[in-house]
């Protein structure tokens, strides 16, 4: 083990996503305005619902909630893929690369169990309305948040336990924009093909029981609703529907990634692109800016910073 630790690899090189000149100036383009909008989309949700007191309730709370997870989902290495996209050496230091795999899998475990909780949110709401005020309670809102980063962490945790004592001492190249734990493991210098089945396929087992326990609570909701009023009916179903896609696109890459690990690399790296990049995008999109109280909130705060503007003092006046 001595002579691992004295020779292990001190960088990554990240192969990114392609070598084409004109592929890379359509990802540069693309995918920066991507990330700006995604930060900007959710920060915006944040803010708004921060700062308007008629959308302090447990849904709106746990969907800012969503968003800050979105901006940090987002962030930990789509900035450094952007700048890398030219570049000619992509490399990532060994912390580093230690680093995303932990950030990754924290806001991943922290955003499916707050996904759980907006479920469990949305039962109460419609199938125990008369029950909502009482069970979603300020202190359990707080509580459900701090569960979802708890188990973040414990399940980062868990999964860089073992990683971080294997042996890094030959190959070091990672064909992917960014590190995860399914290529980087490869790279050890020990046979841990079954130490990563496990390792791996339990968050993908995770994610595909999480995922099995959201579908059955939403197939509860619309069973109840069918029996309520066409109107109350109407936004409740659109409402779960705006729900169901987030997880859907959230833990569809995440559960074909992890179940089944080591197998297509480039589908992988598509679906890596897809849950790291535009599932935080779209989350605003579908999740809340459709939503009308969130439309006019944004409408409201925003013409007021207009008007605000308008009538600030002019600095010289002409006599």
């Amino acid at each position: 083990m001595e002579g691992a630790n004295h020779s292990r690899v001190s960088e990554f090189v990240l192969l990114g996503l392609t070598d084409s000149p004109e592929l890379q100036i359509f990802f540069f383009v693309m995918f920066s305005l991507f990330y700006l909008m995604s930060i900007l989309g959710n920060c915006l949700i944040l803010l708004t619902v921060l700062f308007s007191p008629h959308l302090h309730s447990p849904m709106y709370f746990l969907l800012s909630n969503l968003s800050l997870i979105d901006m940090c989902l987002s962030s930990f290495a789509t900035p450094k893929m952007i700048v890398d996209i030219f570049a000619q050496h992509k490399t990532i230091s060994f912390e580093g690369c230690i680093s995303q795999i932990f950030f990754l899998h924290l806001f991943t475990g922290t955003e499916i169990v707050l996904l759980i909780s907006m479920s469990f949110d949305r039962c109460i709401a419609i199938c125990k309305p008369l029950h909502y005020s009482s069970v979603m309670s300020q202190s359990m809102c707080v509580g459900l948040v701090v569960a979802s980063w708890t188990v973040g962490f414990l399940h980062t945790m868990t999964q860089l336990a073992f990683t971080l004592y294997l042996p890094f001492c030959g190959p070091n190249v990672v064909d992917s924009f960014f590190c995860d734990l399914p290529l980087v493991i490869q790279l050890t210098c020990i046979d841990t093909y079954i130490l990563g089945i496990f390792m791996i396929s339990t968050s993908g087992m995770i994610a595909l029981i999480s995922f099995l326990l959201l579908l059955t609570s939403y197939i509860t909701v619309l069973v109840t609703i069918k029996d309520h009023s066409s109107s109350g009916s109407s936004k409740a179903l659109s409402t779960c529907t705006a729900h169901f896609i987030v997880v859907s696109m959230f833990f569809g890459p995440c559960i074909f990634i992890y179940v089944w690990p080591f197998t297509n690399f480039l589908m992988d790296k598509t679906l890596s692109i897809f849950y790291t990049i535009f599932t935080p995008f779209l989350n605003p999109l579908i999740c809340t800016l459709r939503n009308q109280e969130v439309k006019t909130a944004v409408k409201k705060k925003l013409s007021n910073q207009y008007l605000n503007i308008g009538k600030t003092t002019p600095m010289y006046s002409v006599q």
